[in-house]
C-alpha cells in the first residue's frame, strides 16, 4: 500500500540580524568610564571615587574596568588626557605651540595667563589636582603623569626659551630646562598648596622675575 506524503513545507529563512559592532559598543563604554570618573572626581573628591562607583555610574560592570585599567588612577589619567583631546577637537585648533611673536616676556606672559585660565576651570581642576597628588605618592602613575601630560606643554616652554636664545633675547649658557623651571614650578606650587593668589597678575610678575632676575637695575 503506497503511503502518501504530504508534500514538505517550505520556510523562508529569517534575514539575519546584524551583529554588533564589538568596537564601537566597547568605545562607547569607554567614553562613559571616562565621563563618569571625571564627574565623580568633580562631586566626591579623589578619596571617594572608586572602581564600583565608576562602573555603576557609567552603567558597565566593574570586571570592563579591571579588564582595561588596574586602578582608579590609571582610568581617572586617561579618562583626563581624554578630555583635553575633545577640547581640542571641539575648538578645531591644530597642535598647540607657544606663539612666537618676537617679544618672549609678552608671549611668555600669555601662554602662562591661560595656563591659570585652564587650571581655574572647573572640568580640569578636580581631576588635575587628585591626579597631581596622587603622582606624589604613587611613583609609576606618577612617572607617567609627567610623560603624557606634563612632559609634551614643558618641551613648548624649552622651545620658545630657545628661539628667544637664538635671538638673543636670553643668554647663550642657561640652561634651558631649568629656566622654564622658573615659570611652572612656582605656579604649580601656588596653584596645589593656595599658597598666594593664582591669577594673571601672579604670572606676569613671574615673567619679569625670570627674566629679569632680581638684582637692581
Amino acid at each position: 500500500m503506497a503511503t502518501i506524503r504530504k508534500p514538505a513545507r517550505t520556510t523562508t529563512a529569517a534575514p539575519e540580524r546584524p551583529h554588533p559592532d564589538a568596537t564601537r559598543r566597547s568605545q562607547r563604554s569607554r567614553q562613559a568610564i571616562y565621563d563618569a570618573a571625571l564627574a565623580l572626581v568633580g562631586e566626591v573628591g579623589y578619596p571617594k571615587t572608586t572602581i564600583e562607583g565608576i562602573a555603576a555610574r557609567a552603567g558597565v560592570g566593574k570586571q570592563t574596568i579591571y579588564r582595561w585599567w588596574s586602578s582608579k588612577a590609571d582610568v581617572l589619567l586617561e579618562a583626563f588626557l581624554d578630555l583635553g583631546e575633545r577640547l581640542v577637537e571641539a575648538a578645531d585648533e591644530g597642535a598647540y605651540t607657544i606663539p612666537d611673536t618676537g617679544d618672549v616676556a609678552a608671549d611668555l606672559k600669555a601662554v602662562l595667563r591661560a595656563t591659570v585660565d585652564e587650571l581655574r576651570d572647573p572640568r580640569f581642576e578636580a581631576p588635575y589636582r587628585a591626579l597631581a597628588a596622587e603622582g606624589v605618592v604613587n611613583e609609576e602613575l606618577g612617572r607617567t603623569f609627567v610623560a603624557r601630560l606634563l612632559e609634551p606643554s614643558l618641551q613648548l616652554h624649552a622651545d620658545r626659551l630657545r628661539a628667544a636664545q637664538e635671538a638673543g633675547q636670553v643668554r647663550q649658557d642657561i640652561d634651558l630646562r631649568i629656566a622654564l623651571e622658573l615659570f611652572v614650578s612656582p605656579l604649580a606650587q601656588r596653584w596645589l598648596q593656595h599658597t598666594g593668589p593664582f591669577s594673571h597678575a601672579y604670572t606676569d610678575t613671574l615673567v619679569d622675575y625670570a627674566l629679569h632676575g632680581l638684582a637692581p637695575r
